[in-house]
């Protein structure tokens, strides 16, 4: 079973509170707000985005990169953290 299907309450609820952000960000523009909201808004769409996307990252790397069935080494672990870890700080 695929991670995104496991975790897709999660998931879902995610892209519910993302999508809320979203249209308070059509509302802000439609309303004609300042522009110090409108960034802010942009910012808090975008950080929301970068969270899904990491989440979903982490899943696919520890169950289609290093696959649990095939027990992945101690090294292997570590390195995929490694990279899950830049990852998330990219996307901050």
């Amino acid at each position: 079973m695929a991670h995104t299907i496991e975790n897709k309450d999660k998931l879902l609820q995610r892209v519910s509170r993302l999508r809320g952000q979203v249209n308070a960000l059509e509302k802000a523009l439609n309303d004609e707000h300042d522009c110090s909201e409108v960034l802010q808004l942009l910012a808090a769409c975008r950080g929301a985005i970068n969270a899904l996307m990491a989440e979903v990252m982490e899943g696919h790397v520890n169950f289609h990169i290093l696959d649990p069935k095939h027990r992945p080494t101690t090294e292997q672990k570590k390195a995929a953290q490694e990279l899950l870890d830049v990852i998330r700080t990219y996307l901050k």
